[in-house]
């Protein structure tokens, strides 16, 4: 008997959610968002730009963590242009990449309002064709191919292009809602149509400009479950991204574990950790420098606040007459320390005693002075490169792993 379809979430904070406008990471806080997505049990992460040259120590450190096991069993995928020039510049920066996404517009909006006439319908297809190819060549193991603009592309063009990306060896087709422009209706049908036409895995990568992000990834990410196929969930975490941002990772979830239609369905892929929920959102926020929501489902403040007469009686009385879920189920609830006297932090001007003091608290020891001063030289550096005080994720990483904490905060112009 066939294992069923299910959905997996495919988070794309490290390369969709960092081209906020004015906002970004640094390449430190990038890895952490990548240590705690594969805690939470994420099946991938598409975690950077190959072809960029100001990422490839970065995404070279985190392949090394990923051999070592720090980041297993989570995949790690790049996103690459479908222009020949950006695949072999991407696996001559990152060249242990095994798993990439490759992507180009398909619409007739994209394909004139882009290309200008250089390049139409059977050229986008053409360089799709060899993308996909000179991936395999350079020893890609997995190769996704996304249609950009695939909710304003014609249906039987979108399954030319999902049918001829499958000939010729594409794992997935990424059905790209760039707009937000979709509705959970229409996006289940198109979907589910594609799934049953072409036979391929979707992932649904969708924008928050209607404010329906969630609800047409899910929407369409059921209609290919329905039409036959694995489904994919681009996500981001608190939602970041271009524009409005993207379907954010915590609702995606809950949504899928709760939503009166799907949670009989038990889509969601069960190695999922809704325990770590609280623990990266507030990572998150502190990293992109972007409170979380007050209102903000599951996380935010208000998320299990009750204050009106009727809410808190009934609330407390029965959970379930006001709460779809318990707040223990995130990771909230356990008492957060605040100092309140003596703080000693550090930071690019720190010194050994107050660095120890810290450490001590984490319960680092080091094994000799030249060891505490060599991590101490690196946390300086590390504060220097987030700007910000680092938090106990950082501090941690940087301990354990100091060669790789050195790579990744390395970025040599050219």
């Amino acid at each position: 008997m066939a294992e069923p379809h299910l959905i997996r979430i495919v988070d794309v904070t490290n390369r969709d959610g960092v081209q906020t406008s004015r906002l970004g990471l640094a390449k430190l806080e990038k890895t952490i968002i990548n240590v705690l997505l594969n805690e939470m049990g994420v099946y991938r992460s598409e975690f950077g730009f190959p072809f960029t040259a100001h990422e490839q120590h970065y995404l070279n450190a985190n392949l090394q963590l990923k051999a070592k096991g720090l980041l297993d069993p989570i995949a790690l995928s790049g996103w690459c242009t479908a222009r020949l020039k950006d695949v072999e510049q991407s696996f001559e920066f990152v060249p242990g990449l095994k798993h990439i996404c490759i992507s180009i517009s398909t619409s007739h909006q994209m394909i004139h309002g882009k290309f200008e006439g250089k390049v139409d319908r059977k050229g986008v297809i053409r360089m799709m064709e060899e993308a996909v190819k000179a991936c395999y060549d350079h020893g890609a193991e997995w190769v996704g191919v996304n249609a950009e603009d695939a909710s304003r592309t014609e249906m039987n063009e979108l399954i030319e292009y999902a049918a001829r990306a499958k000939e010729i060896g594409g794992k997935s087709i990424r059905y790209c809602d760039t707009l937000g422009y979709h509705d959970p209706f229409t996006v289940y049908e198109r979907c589910r149509k594609l799934a049953e036409t072409v036979g391929l895995p979707i992932e649904l990568h969708c924008h928050d400009d209607l404010g329906m992000a969630v609800a047409v990834s899910t929407a369409g990410a059921v209609g290919a479950v329905d039409g036959g196929v694995d489904a994919y969930i681009n996500t981001t975490v608190n939602g970041m991204g271009e524009r409005a941002g993207n379907a954010d990772l915590i609702s995606t979830i809950l949504a899928l574990r709760y939503a009166s239609g799907f949670a009989e369905r038990k889509l969601l892929d069960p190695r999922v950790k809704l325990s770590k929920a609280w623990a990266i959102a507030k990572y998150g926020a502190y990293a992109f420098g972007v409170p979380i929501p007050i209102n903000q489902p599951g996380v935010g403040a208000n998320a299990f606040a009750h204050e009106s007469g009727i809410h808190a009686d009934g609330a407390l009385k029965d959970s379930r007459n006001y709460e779809l879920y318990d707040y223990e189920e995130l990771g909230r609830g356990e008492p957060e320390t605040v100092e309140t006297g003596r703080l000693i932090t550090v930071g690019e001007y720190s010194g050994i005693k107050g660095f120890r003091n810290v450490y001590g608290k984490l319960k680092i020891e080091f094994k000799n002075e030249a060891e505490a001063t060599r991590i101490l030289e690196l946390v300086r550096y590390a504060n220097v490169h987030t700007q910000k005080p680092l938090t106990q994720h950082e501090l941690l990483f940087v301990a354990n792993y100091p060669d790789e904490a050195r790579q990744i905060m390395t970025v040599t112009p050219p």
